[in-house]
């Protein structure tokens, strides 16, 4: 089983550097081989597995009994439910992860296995109000007489439109990027309404 310890260090700008986080470890205790050492420039409002170096350290770099150390918990997600997600991923994959920001730093010990607890319930908090925000917000668009979703790419309307133009079924679909299944129903309601 691996035992190596893997820094992962994050910034958001070309002009900020991670010369910050890694002395950061090194002053609480962490001997830093450069080989070790992820550095990205990135936005933290990219989730974690879509962010290039991170990924690319899951998938081919970490092993079961390694250890994944960050400055933050922020440098594991966007945001309480995707950090939630990643913490998971790690742990189902046998690595050990520790976050310098937090009173346990090593989230596989008892209290940092309640501390996850505590970021499980937050998630699914957080999780709860996106949905019930969500519903609000779409009953109020429905109530201004908005409607809810994508702009359609087709109305009977726009179907009419381009086969008076002389364009065939398939072709109607194509320009307005449909089916023809779309175009032919389209039609049929176009010429009910006349």
């Amino acid at each position: 089983m691996s035992q190596r310890t893997y820094f992962y260090c994050r910034v958001s700008t070309i002009e900020q550097t991670t010369e910050n986080q890694v002395q950061a470890f090194k002053d609480k205790g962490y001997v830093i081989d450069p080989a070790f050492v992820v550095e990205e420039t990135v936005s933290g409002a990219v989730c974690a597995m879509e962010r290039k170096g991170f990924r690319a350290m899951v998938e081919h770099k970490l092993m079961k009994g390694d250890t994944l150390v960050v400055l933050k918990l922020d440098r594991l997600g966007r945001d309480n439910i995707d950090v939630q997600q990643t913490i998971k991923l790690l742990s189902d994959k046998g690595v050990n992860v520790h976050s310098l920001d937090l009173p346990t730093r090593d989230l596989t010990t008892s209290e940092g296995k309640l501390m996850l607890r505590m970021f499980t319930a937050f998630a699914e908090f957080e999780r709860d109000r996106i949905r019930e925000r969500t519903i609000e917000g779409q009953a109020r668009a429905r109530a201004q007489g908005k409607t809810i979703g994508r702009p359609s790419k087709a109305t009977p309307e726009k179907v009419a439109k381009l086969r008076s133009e002389g364009l065939s079924i398939a072709k109607t679909a194509e320009a307005l990027g449909v089916s023809v299944s779309t175009v032919k129903r389209l039609q049929a309601v176009h010429k009910g309404t006349q």
